[in-house]
């Protein structure tokens, strides 16, 4: 049977004669034989090196057809090559590209493959890789702007829903940072209208009201009056040491003046001085229209022998205008006349004062 198939099988010849061995494995004649089990003899008896670079456990030998089985033709799925080192013989230099180590499931320790180590991403933003635990990636998401975008309209719309239920709020909320004002007045519809103002340009200030006494008539009459009311007001205040020299401070008077032939209006006039940053600015509020026979009246109800005559009237527009028309107050005729209260006139102006002068301050350094 063997014979038929063209198979020669040969004993293996062992070079120490005499010396027990453990008994071989059969090998199926249906299987090539392995290559490591095929040791070259020399005529000396000693085991020659090998010969070739093998290719893979399968046998090239003229006794064995590697199409065998299939039909004359070559199998589909090719014979997985297995590695194997054989013992090493003294006396003989080894070939390094039979010595290959059996591929098993595991790495062996003594492999020669290597594998490239893992190198740091390039790409890798630095303070993922960075120490510093939970602050570190705090300190990571906190710098990103578009968590700050979301930051600041989550701020402004939980200080909206605040001031929106409770208008008192706002000036609690709003009031601190670097700027700090002074207002010449106790009335409260001035000092919220400069703080509101402020607030708004700035983002915080603090604004508070300190009464300034001018000595004007209480109705001041022309432009000249107005400007020397407000001034005198900022300068009782720092001569009486109730602010600090350098303290920024924003001073208003309302005056009445005749800008054409019997017509009157009404103008608030803000200024405001900062001596540490040398500023000074001045601006006005709209002005409001006053019928003439008001004006008569009040000059009417002013003694002739009045020691301030020189500067003004005795009596206020507001105080005849709220004894001729119901419902109205003194100090706010402005809504009863035209429908816009007058913190919202002194309000425009000093936004508008605000923002000239955050242009003139100096840029902030970090």
């Amino acid at each position: 049977m063997m014979q038929e198939s063209g198979i020669e099988s040969r004993a293996l010849v062992n070079p120490t004669a005499g010396a027990s061995s453990p008994p071989s494995t059969s090998v199926p004649s249906s299987c090539p034989p392995l290559a490591s089990s095929i040791i070259p003899l020399t005529s000396a008896g000693t085991v020659a090196p090998p010969t070739g670079i093998p290719v893979s456990s399968t046998s090239t030998s003229s006794g064995y057809d590697i199409t065998w089985g299939h039909g004359g033709q070559a199998p589909q799925i090719p014979l997985m090559p297995a590695f194997s080192g054989p013992a090493t013989m003294p006396g003989v230099l080894s070939n390094p590209m039979v010595q290959q180590p059996v591929m098993t499931g595991g790495i062996d320790a003594g492999s020669s493959i290597t594998f490239p180590e893992d190198q740091d991403d390039p790409k890798e933003p630095d303070h993922i890789t960075s120490p510093g635990g939970i602050w570190g990636f705090f300190k990571g998401v906190a710098g990103n702007p578009v968590v700050k975008t979301v930051l600041n309209k989550t701020k402004h719309s939980v200080e909206s829903m605040i001031t929106t239920l409770d208008p008192g709020m706002a000036p609690f909320i709003k009031s601190g940072g670097d700027i700090d004002i002074v207002v010449t007045s106790d009335k409260e519809i001035n000092v919220e209208a400069v703080r509101d103002a402020f607030q708004e340009v700035f983002g915080m200030a603090t604004v508070i009201g300190e009464a300034g006494l001018s000595n004007s008539a209480p109705q001041p009459v022309g432009y000249a009056a107005g400007v020397k009311g407000a001034k005198e007001r900022i300068k009782s205040l720092r001569q009486g040491s109730i602010i600090h020299k350098n303290q920024p401070v924003v001073s208003l008077e309302n005056f009445i003046a005749e800008l054409f032939p019997d017509n009157w209006f009404d103008i608030g006039y803000l200024i405001l001085e900062d001596p540490c940053h040398n500023i000074h600015i001045e601006v006005f509020t709209q002005a409001t229209p006053v019928p003439l026979h008001h004006i008569q009246q009040a000059q009417s109800l002013t003694p002739p022998d009045y020691s301030l005559r020189w500067s003004g009237l005795s009596v206020t527009v507001g105080e005849v205008l709220e004894r001729s028309l119901p419902n109205t107050n003194r100090t706010d005729w402005y809504h009863a006349v035209t429908g816009m209260s007058k913190r919202e006139m002194i309000r425009s102006a000093a936004k508008a004062l605000a923002g000239l002068y955050k242009q003139q301050l100096p840029p902030r350094t970090a």
